[in-house]
């Protein structure tokens, strides 16, 4: 059986749940997404960074390690979304570049709501932060964030996996 993988291309398959995911791709997406935001967060709200972030991991007041945690969660996160847009349902979201464009917008936004709202206050908690954020802890500044994250997500992802099909991306 010949199905379709992210790119339009044809795969033989002995089922259509058998679609590759795109590791490479999500991971590089998320690591690059989590730059962008980190360029715009830092310059007004470092301590978030080296309190909060950092603190999650008992590491309070180390911007350093605050920004390393923040960047392989970001990266981790675009391995996720890679897996989920591997579901054989949605598989053909990255050949439109606007649709890739709005489902990464959805999953910042899902990110920001679940893991910042609910489990970053939860875990700091948790771990005995001096001051966590309160449940839940969602802003406009933080769905902003989240909303740039997800946006420079789903616009770098189609081009990583696939370099040759990124004009294809582009124009339809």
């Amino acid at each position: 059986m010949a199905i379709s993988d992210h790119y339009g291309r044809d795969i033989d398959s002995d089922s259509e749940f058998d679609v590759p995911v795109a590791w490479r791709g999500g991971a590089l997406a998320g690591f690059l997404a989590t730059l962008a935001t980190m360029l715009v967060i830092l310059p007004v709200e470092p301590e978030l960074f080296g309190q909060t972030i950092a603190g999650m991991y008992g590491l309070e007041g180390s911007l350093v390690a605050g920004v390393f945690a923040h960047v392989v969660h970001g990266t981790l996160f675009g391995l996720v979304f890679a897996g989920v847009l591997s579901d054989p349902g949605i598989v053909g979201i990255t050949n439109w570049l606007w649709k890739s464009i709005l489902a990464g917008i959805i999953f910042g936004l899902l990110l920001a709501v679940m893991a910042t709202g609910f489990v970053l206050p939860a875990w700091a908690q948790f771990v005995g932060l001096v001051d966590p954020p309160t449940m839940p802890y969602v802003t406009g500044t933080l769905l902003s964030w989240h909303v740039l994250y997800g946006a420079v997500l789903g616009t770098v992802f189609p081009f990583l996996e696939n370099p040759e099909s990124s004009l294809r991306a582009v124009i339809e």
